[in-house]
């Protein structure tokens, strides 16, 4: 069978660079060395050369500058643009002004989940089929000449089969150092990837990129990857393959890490390693140069850390997600006594909407974005009322109320037949997408699609009443306590502690008041069920996504809490189901307020 590109730059490499390894693990490099350049001349003084690695992180699925869910150019209150086609425009600048032989191109991961774009290849018209279809990420990557991409946890949304056939369409490499088999723990991707620039005076300089992604996969994608993979911790992989990158040759080191620079961990002590920890990393682990900072959905255009046992600057970046930047790593390098050494690097990140798309990458896609357009944009059902998520991190709202209904509706059938009929059914719900609308009249796709936007699946878990009460008050951490007659300011009231929406959960089924006067941990008031006070040791059946289930957020019992039922199908198309039997969505039939905020005992609103 003959190789692709990628295939035969890894495999040559690997043959050259594979003596110099310990343990025998996979390593890539780039193509064969040329010959040594300069001669005599080039050691008689040092030489003096720069080059640039520039990085994107957290693409999710954007390639254009669209947005599937308002079918609409997209556009923010800062107007920032997304998508690869813009970034191709970024890139193609760089090069021009440096030289193509003098850049490099990386990724932090994160590449294939997150618009109804990537959704389509995946689950629609899938790129595991006999005659799979190209992946538009894959194609626009390839297009603009990626030179290695780390993993990122969304890798693994839709399951193993599915990467590893992403994974043979780049015609680069996809690196993840700590994701390793876990029948024998040896690397299940290649490590790193070393590349030689020719930079016109002495050897060629050998840049060794690292891959780590992040150890919540065990938790996130449980599902996808128990028994079959296990990912250590970044650290502790980063201080095994540094050295063996030096040792193979490596100049410089850049690692791409698919980890926020630092913060706190969404996923508790369930894993030993740090979610959040490429700072560490950098203070930790001798050896690196630049590492670029993935995950976090944050832009850090430069950060110096200072490694604890060189005592050496490293450069830590993180471009905007979903292509809304790039980051350039800008190196002086120095070459004397017939080696290379890094004199300097600081970084800078590009804003994408500074540039128009590029036109070979817009043409490259037309035809799968034209159709992926049509997809979303079906009808499937009416809705009687606009209904707005605007509101729903403050206040009870009916479009919250609708993704609680159709997952307790969908648990409640599927356990009637069961032991566990007679139990009620309550649900978990969190306020993904502030910007998600459901107009009156005819309801598309896209629209329940937007309400949605992970791929999460549908569990059913066994709480108590005192449980149920634990959990929510896990969830009241969002809001800021507020002393009474203190104004209220909605853009300090939520997300304190840095707690995400989506670790915001309210629950369905149950009444109760959240008084944020209070101390985190005594905030919820007056928990009824049917107009009763809950029974702290009644049984209720709490329909949950697999994500908070896996113990995505760290909530207090759901994760070691009995199972009863589960289900493969993503919650966003059993709500598209669910919409479609229906025929018209009617907040009468489910909306009402049933929780509120209060301030000692007065509502807030």
């Amino acid at each position: 069978m003959p190789l692709n590109r990628r295939e035969f730059v890894s495999r040559s490499a690997a043959t050259a660079a594979g003596a110099a390894l310990a343990g025998g693990l996979p390593v890539v490099a780039a193509a064969p060395a040329a010959a040594a350049q300069g001669g005599d001349d080039a050691r008689k003084a040092p030489q003096k050369q720069s080059f640039t690695v520039m990085g994107t992180t957290d693409l999710h699925g954007r390639v254009l500058n669209w947005d599937y869910f308002t079918d609409a150019e997209y556009d923010d209150k800062a107007h920032n643009d997304v998508g690869l086609a813009k970034i191709s425009t970024l890139v193609k600048q760089v090069r021009e002004e440096k030289g193509c032989h003098r850049t490099l191109l990386i990724d932090s991961g994160d590449t294939i989940q997150g618009t109804q774009l990537a959704y389509y290849y995946a689950r629609v018209e899938p790129i595991t089929a006999k005659r799979p279809p190209r992946h538009p990420m894959a194609a626009a990557m390839n297009a603009i000449g990626y030179d290695a991409a780390a993993l990122g946890n969304h890798e693994f949304n839709y399951g193993i089969p599915l990467l590893r056939a992403y994974e043979e369409q780049l015609d680069f490499p996809l690196l993840g150092a700590n994701a390793l088999y876990a029948k024998n723990e040896r690397p299940a991707f290649d490590p790193y990837v070393i590349k030689e620039m020719h930079l016109g005076h002495g050897r060629p300089l050998r840049v060794g990129i690292l891959g780590l992604t992040n150890p919540g996969i065990a938790i996130w994608d449980k599902a996808n990857v128990s028994g079959k993979m296990v990912f250590p911790g970044i650290v502790e992989a980063a201080k095994k393959y540094v050295p063996r990158m030096r040792a193979a040759g490596a100049d410089v080191v850049v690692v791409s890490s698919h980890s926020g620079a630092d913060g706190a961990t969404s996923y508790g002590d369930q894993l030993p390693w740090g979610e959040n920890v490429s700072a560490q990393l950098a203070e930790e682990v001798p050896g690196v140069d630049a590492v670029l900072v993935g995950h976090a959905h944050k832009e850090i255009p430069q950060r110096l850390v200072v490694n604890k046992q060189t005592g050496r600057n490293v450069v830590l970046s993180e471009p905007l997600c979903w292509g809304q930047r790039l980051t350039c790593f800008d190196f002086e390098v120095e070459f004397s006594r017939g080696s290379w050494h890094v004199t300097s690097v600081s970084s800078r990140v590009l804003n994408s909407n500074t540039v128009p798309e590029d036109p070979a990458i817009v043409k490259l896609i037309a035809g799968q974005h034209k159709k992926v357009v049509a997809y979303v944009n079906q009808v499937i059902g009416t809705c009687k009322t606009e209904l707005s998520i605007a509101e729903a991190p403050f206040k009870d709202v009916p479009i919250i109320d609708l993704i609680g209904r159709v997952q307790a509706d969908t648990v409640k059938a599927a356990l009637a037949s069961t032991e566990y009929a007679s139990l009620p059914v309550l649900a978990q719900a969190a306020p993904f997408n502030r910007t998600a609308v459901i107009p009156a009249g005819d309801v598309r796709l896209r629209d329940a699609a937007g309400l949605y936007i992970y791929e999460n699946t549908l569990e059913a878990r066994i709480l108590t009443g005192a449980q149920i009460k634990d959990y929510l008050e896990f969830s009241a951490r969002y809001f800021a306590q507020l002393a009474p007659g203190v104004p209220v300011d909605l853009g300090t009231l939520t997300n304190a502690g840095s707690t995400p929406d989506y670790n915001y959960d309210s629950v369905y089924g149950v009444s109760y008041d959240i008084d944020v006067a209070q101390p985190v941990g005594s905030r919820i008031v007056g928990l009824s069920f049917n107009g009763a006070p809950i029974d702290p040791a009644a049984q209720f059946v709490l329909a949950v996504n697999n994500y908070r289930a896996g113990g995505g957020g760290n909530f207090p019992h759901v994760a070691a809490a009995k199972q009863v039922w589960s289900n493969s199908d993503e919650i966003r198309n059993t709500m598209i189901a669910w919409v479609k039997a229906k025929g018209v969505i009617d907040p009468a039939d489910f909306g009402g307020v049933s929780w509120r905020l209060v301030r000692a005992g007065v509502p807030l609103f």
